[in-house]
């Protein structure tokens, strides 16, 4: 089985190094100009910011199985507006890939979030791979966000 554990602003360094390796890794980040910005301060001070408002507060989270970490997702339920999770991270580490268990995270993350208010769900992606992955889980294309890339939504 597969739990959710949440990530405090206190630990939240960890999970920065974590990130920024998946996203060098799997090849979302690419230039010296997007490294830089994906460590800035200007970067990760607005998340956390978002970690500690209310309502609307952003989640960073890991996924756990059998106690080790097999991956992570950073996402923020709009209460104050009508109950959208919007996911802006999900990742499974490579070496848990495979065998569904991407969809089994994501479903772990959609009991979890629909307990806390989510009433559906929007994400944009960058690879078709992901896109992919996120319409075998049910989401449907949704036109494209202000920065021109491609949104995806499930309705519950």
């Amino acid at each position: 089985m597969i739990f959710i554990q949440e990530i405090p602003v206190s630990k939240i360094n960890e999970y920065w190094d974590i990130q920024f390796q998946y996203l060098v890794n799997d090849g979302f980040i690419t230039t010296e100009e997007e490294k830089k910005y994906f460590q800035s301060a200007e970067y990760r001070d607005v998340l956390q910011s978002h970690m500690l408002r209310t309502p609307d507060t952003q989640h960073m989270v890991y996924f756990v199985r059998d106690g080790v970490k097999i991956g992570a997702s950073q996402y923020c339920t709009y209460k104050s507006e009508d109950g959208k999770c919007f996911i802006l991270d999900f990742w499974v580490f490579p070496e848990y890939r495979g065998n569904g268990t991407g969809h089994k995270c994501f479903q772990t993350l959609m009991e979890y979030t629909k307990n806390d208010g989510a009433m559906y769900y929007a994400m944009n992606y960058a690879k078709e791979d992901s896109h992919r992955f996120w319409a075998s889980l049910g989401f449907s294309d949704n036109g494209i966000d202000e920065y021109g890339l491609p949104l995806m939504i499930k309705r519950a």
